[in-house]
């Protein structure tokens, strides 16, 4: 247990972004409260106020290792129950316009639990935690802060309780972490507080995905041991798809962009199956029995707000997952960069827990990589509006060559994996014996190498 830094905390949000911050807070405050609109205790399966959470969800590398970290034996604990568990480089199947990259042992775990499961047992760990409340089925009314405004003091709340005394009331806070999400009204409230407008980077892709689960067994198996089929959407073949093994069933997540939408009736659901460029989906799928009607969700662009770059803001509130950043969920970056977020709430706060544009400026660095990878392969899309700098134009006239690669060289596809995976930045793939590797690969079988 780290010295206490403040009696109580207070986590705006249950969802996992709430629940990374709830078990770094549990660690260094005396009381930690976890507040959302939704009903958590008892709750199971999708929630209202996930509406995504239907649909495939990804943990990566890096995410696998911090919630390993947090919650010791969780992968065990997942296997245990059932839960695809298997390497990062092996159980996934990356095609890039139809054609697969090389499967290599990476040592890096991949765990398929499908979001809400995730979710639950997450939220089962952080009730474990004797310092940790939840208080569901409550209303964020707005922040509370000191006559000056440079401190933030707590958060007015406003409970919904049929059989209960509900109504609104004070819940004061050394420290509020807002993990809301994409809703996040901190911008709003910083502005009445008096502070500057946070600015914002935005990138439209005009996102629909579909998902449709289908029973276990299939007739025709590709995926077999392995956790997903993923068909990854490109320039040349702009629709994309993940074919999941979730622990009781297959699911399939398609994906459009530019106003493409994947159906939700059956019939143009597997006529859209049909078009991608991986035809092992169809054919797994085409006679497979449904299990639910194709569900659809909306996207219409990443957001980035950019709080390390206000001159001034208030102690005592930061801002964590969605709420920083919102990321096209097609790269499934979002629950990661969600524990990335934890680990860097975690060291600010075992440095003493003061100045709030300090802990931004660090999140702004842990963000950096998986923003840049997942908006500069966006901007890789003519239509799609954003500003392409010289980087983003170098980054998408070198990324379909080493897709192209690592379809042949398994040491250019396990550095893709790990880059992927949110483990190692993006700048390895730029190292010269990797660039060599990639660009000249008649050159270096020629030297044996």
């Amino acid at each position: 247990m780290n010295e206490h830094v403040g009696d109580r905390a207070v986590v705006l949000g249950g969802s996992v972004a709430g629940l990374f911050a709830a078990r770094v807070l549990a660690d260094f405050y005396r009381g930690v409260t976890v507040v959302d609109r939704d009903q958590l205790v008892g709750a199971t399966g999708p929630r209202r106020a996930v509406p995504q959470g239907r649909h495939i969800h990804g943990l990566l590398a890096r995410g696998q290792q911090i919630i390993e970290e947090l919650f010791p034996g969780f992968t065990k604990e997942m296997a245990a129950g059932g839960v695809p568990t298997r390497d990062f480089g092996t159980s996934l199947g990356w095609h890039f316009n139809g054609r697969m990259i090389r499967k290599v042992e990476t040592d890096l775990v991949c765990i398929s639990p499908g979001r809400w499961l995730l979710e639950e047992r997450m939220r089962a760990r952080v009730g474990e935690l004797s310092n940790v409340d939840f208080l569901d089925r409550t209303d964020v009314v707005g922040l509370e802060a000191s006559p000056d405004g440079s401190r933030i003091t707590g958060v007015a709340v406003h409970r919904r309780d049929d059989g209960g005394p509900g109504g609104r009331r004070s819940l004061p806070a050394d420290l509020v972490v807002d993990a809301t999400g994409r809703g996040s009204r901190t911008p709003r409230w910083l502005t009445e507080l008096g502070y500057p407008r946070v600015g914002e980077e935005e990138v439209r892709m005009d996102l629909t995905y579909t998902t449709c689960d289908f029973q276990a067994p299939l007739a025709t198996d590709p995926i077999g041991d392995d956790i997903a089929i993923i068909s990854v959407a490109t320039p040349g073949n702009p629709r994309g798809a993940t074919f999941a093994r979730l622990p009781d069933r297959y699911s399939v997540s398609l994906n459009g962009i530019l106003g493409d939408r994947p159906p939700t009736d059956p019939d143009g659901f597997l006529e859209y199956v049909r078009s991608l460029p991986v035809p092992q989906i169809f054919e797994s799928v085409r006679r497979a029995e449904p299990l639910t009607t194709p569900v659809s969700f909306h996207f219409p662009s990443s957001i980035r707000r950019r709080y390390e770059r206000l001159a001034r803001l208030p102690e005592g509130l930061l801002v964590l997952g969605d709420a920083a950043c919102v990321f096209n969920p097609i790269y499934a970056q979002g629950m990661t960069v969600a524990a990335i977020g934890a680990v860097v709430l975690r060291q600010y706060l075992a440095d003493g827990g003061r100045g709030a544009q300090r802990y931004f400026r660090d999140l702004a660095r842990a963000i950096d990589p998986p923003w840049d990878m997942s908006a500069g392969g966006d901007l890789g899309f003519p239509g799609v509006a954003g500003r392409r700098g010289l980087k983003v134009r170098l980054g998408n006239a070198y990324m379909p060559r080493l897709q192209t690669a690592a379809t042949r060289d398994p040491v250019v596809s396990r550095a893709f994996m790990r880059v992927a995976g949110l483990v190692d930045r993006p700048e390895t793939l730029m190292r010269p014996a990797m660039v060599s590797r990639v660009l000249f690969p008649t050159l270096r079988r020629s030297n044996g190498g």
